[in-house]
């Protein structure tokens, strides 16, 4: 009985390792369209990034009552923010793309708003509605990606696992802070 613990033999295998080497992980068996993908995940580090700044704003301007609390979430978020795009922005690199910090166009690459609110309901709102976005764009990104790029794949199901938590840690906020202002 002959068992065949390779789809590919070993030498094929070896040969196609030594070609292009500066691709680095990239491989002849990556299925996925490089600058579709590079493009989508820019934009992704678009709306990472906007989130973040709105977050951080949210963070340092947040007033009235549960205002530490809820400010004590959004710096949360903000940092979360942040690591996703530090995932995405590696890799993009990884891909052999360049990450776009360019602040440029950022809000036009961005998914999400920056939309400032100017209470601690309409800032949780904001954010609400931010996530919910990136919930759906992650969705279809990580629909398109199916089995062409499963390490992209993989990475963005993390973040938008983290994206559906910080929604329904919003909601409740939001919930909690208009539940206040009925009591007052």
């Amino acid at each position: 009985m002959s068992e065949q613990p390779f789809l590919t033999d070993i030498a094929t295998l070896r040969a196609r390792a030594r070609q292009h080497i500066e691709d680095g992980a990239i491989t002849e068996g990556y299925q996925a369209d490089r600058d579709t993908v590079v493009k989508l995940l820019n934009d992704a580090l678009a709306t990472e990034i906007v989130c973040t700044l709105r977050y951080r704003r949210h963070y340092f301007t947040a007033h009235g009552q549960n205002a530490e609390g809820v400010a004590a979430e959004f710096l949360e978020h903000s940092k979360e923010e942040q690591e996703h795009a530090d995932h995405i922005a590696a890799r993009i690199a990884q891909l052999k793309g360049s990450p776009n910090f360019n602040n440029e166009g950022l809000l036009t690459r961005s998914h999400a708003e920056y939309v400032e609110g100017d209470s601690l309901a309409s800032m949780i709102r904001e954010d609400l509605v931010a996530e919910r976005i990136a919930i759906d764009s992650y969705r279809e990104i990580i629909d398109y990606l199916r089995d062409k790029d499963p390490t992209t794949r993989r990475m963005l199901e993390e973040v938008l696992a983290k994206e559906e938590e910080h929604a329904e840690d919003l909601a409740s906020l939001l919930q909690g802070v208009q539940g206040q202002g009925a009591k007052g």
